[in-house]
């Protein structure tokens, strides 16, 4: 099987979580020796929303804080692809061409942020369509996709499968901006509704739930 693994910033780097990164790390591998072909895509979280703020204040244009964070994301990535050694690619890709060619490799790829006005959810939704992937599971900070924000509503409830066309509903923004922070940004909502990917949205501070999700078993919200 060929999965996109989307490890959330919110999950990993919110703040910085080295045993966490580690466990990830040791996944990626664990389902390269299952015989899958991956690919993940690392969030840059709060650290780079932090750099958002920053560089709204000295300034600078959507697009420039939108690059603050594509390099946060990046960075992040890097630490993975050094924790990763040979298994990996040795470098972060920067386009999705690159990425494809180190899958060819038989190598873990692993990405961050690609241009401004997308978010990492894009990317792994654009590297998934290129690629025909079977799967793109996303560790985030919640269990699944809920009928309300379940952070701001008590009375929300999970969902344990949706249609992509029920997706945009459940959305609270349906347009990107620097820093957005929503279970799935809405245009990587676009992407996977016109290549079909099959996506599940699991609680990522448990990286099992990534594993789980793979084997086909029921955990988080499956979106088809």
């Amino acid at each position: 099987m060929r999965v996109v693994v989307r490890v959330g910033g919110s999950v990993v780097a919110s703040p910085l979580n080295a045993q966490l990164i580690g466990r990830y790390v040791d996944l990626l591998k664990d389902l390269k020796l299952q015989g899958h072909e991956v690919v993940a895509v690392v969030g840059g979280g709060s650290l780079a929303r932090e750099f958002i703020r920053v560089a709204a204040e000295l300034g600078s244009e959507e697009a420039k804080q939108d690059w603050a964070a594509i390099h946060v994301s990046r960075l992040l990535a890097q630490m993975f692809v050094l924790c990763l050694g040979d298994a990996g690619c040795g470098s972060v890709p920067v386009s999705v061409d690159e990425a494809e060619t180190c899958l060819k490799r038989s190598k873990i790829v692993v990405m961050g942020g690609l241009r401004p006005g997308m978010t990492t959810d894009s990317v792994a939704a654009l590297v998934g369509e290129r690629v025909q992937a079977d799967l793109l599971v996303k560790g985030s900070n919640v269990d699944g996709i809920f009928t309300k924000d379940p952070k701001k509503f008590s009375d929300a409830e999970k969902l344990d499968k949706l249609k992509f066309e029920k997706l945009t509903g459940l959305l609270e923004a349906d347009s990107h901006r620097a820093g957005i922070n929503q279970i799935i940004d809405p245009e990587a909502v676009k992407i996977l509704r016109r290549s079909r990917l099959k996506t599940v949205v699991v609680n990522g501070y448990d990286a099992e739930n990534v594993s789980a999700a793979v084997k086909g078993e029921q955990v988080g919200t499956v979106i088809e």
